[in-house]
């Protein structure tokens, strides 16, 4: 049999994000958790979503496809279904996951089925110039709110622990980070989801003052493992006081996942 031939993650295209853009220290972060996985490529697909995050499609070498706004999750999972020995990595960015997608978003919390989940949330849909997301801190102000946000940004990680994600996470967009968080959500067996904090730098500095304020679980030692410590965790950090904001793994459990419910889909996976 002829040999794959490992080929480079990276892409001809040339970046297009705004010089600085946390989103550079994501791809990197991306592709450094990939080679430390030691397989190929071609073992991984990858969908994107719409909006600053999904130019990583472009720019990384990955087989896949980039989907509808907020609908990621229901093609990880048909990738997931038609090959259950791929490893699928979803992006999104707040706005996609949040808003137009939430709905996707709960239902892959709640399925476990066994992909990686990865949004992008810088608070504002920035391709569209900064308009406020669910998860924009109250008083935000824009063209389209200039009275401020006057309604509650909700909680990612607490909604994810309550819909039943098997891995829940969340770091800062510095490279290591993302490549350690990576790794760890890849190799979990279930429906990983993993936050990326990333400042937009054009429409929300604010979001800068937040590296400031993390602390990690792992060295204040979080016990991954406790669902009501988890929760207690994702409560510290609520986008509208910035006082400590955890990072790292807030939870981790085994549970079956959705692939091995079904007889035809589980002959199709091989152990890994």
């Amino acid at each position: 049999m002829k040999k794959i031939k490992k080929l480079p993650l990276e892409t001809k295209h040339k970046p297009t994000w705004c010089p600085g853009c946390p989103n550079f220290m994501i791809l990197a972060g991306v592709k450094k958790a990939i080679e430390a996985t030691g397989k190929k490529r071609e073992d991984f697909a990858m969908v994107a979503g719409i909006g600053c995050h999904a130019k990583i499609f472009d720019y990384l070498n990955l087989p896949g496809l980039n989907s509808l706004h907020g609908r990621v999750p229901p093609v990880c999972l048909g990738l997931k279904i038609g090959n259950p020995n791929l490893k699928v990595l979803g992006f999104s960015g707040d706005g996609d996951a949040y808003a137009e997608g939430i709905e996707h978003t709960l239902h892959a919390a709640r399925y476990n089925s066994n992909w990686t989940y990865i949004v992008h949330n810088n608070q504002t849909f920035s391709l569209t110039t900064g308009q406020p997301t669910p998860v924009t801190e109250k008083g935000f102000k824009d063209k389209t709110t200039p009275l401020g946000v006057n309604t509650e940004p909700f909680n990612p990680i607490k909604i994810m622990l309550a819909a039943g994600a098997s891995f829940v996470a969340r770091v800062f967009a510095d490279v290591d980070s993302v490549a350690w968080v990576l790794k760890e959500a890849i190799n979990h067996k279930g429906f990983s989801f993993v936050e990326i904090l990333q400042p937009c730098i054009i429409f929300h500095k604010e979001m800068l003052e937040y590296k400031k304020n993390i602390y990690s679980l792992e060295e204040s030692g979080h016990d991954k493992t406790n669902y009501v410590a988890a929760m207690r965790k994702a409560e510290e950090f609520d986008y509208n006081t910035i006082n400590k904001i955890p990072v790292g793994i807030f939870y981790q459990t085994k549970k079956p996942i959705f692939e091995e419910q079904f007889p035809q889909i589980k002959k199709l996976g091989k152990d890994d």
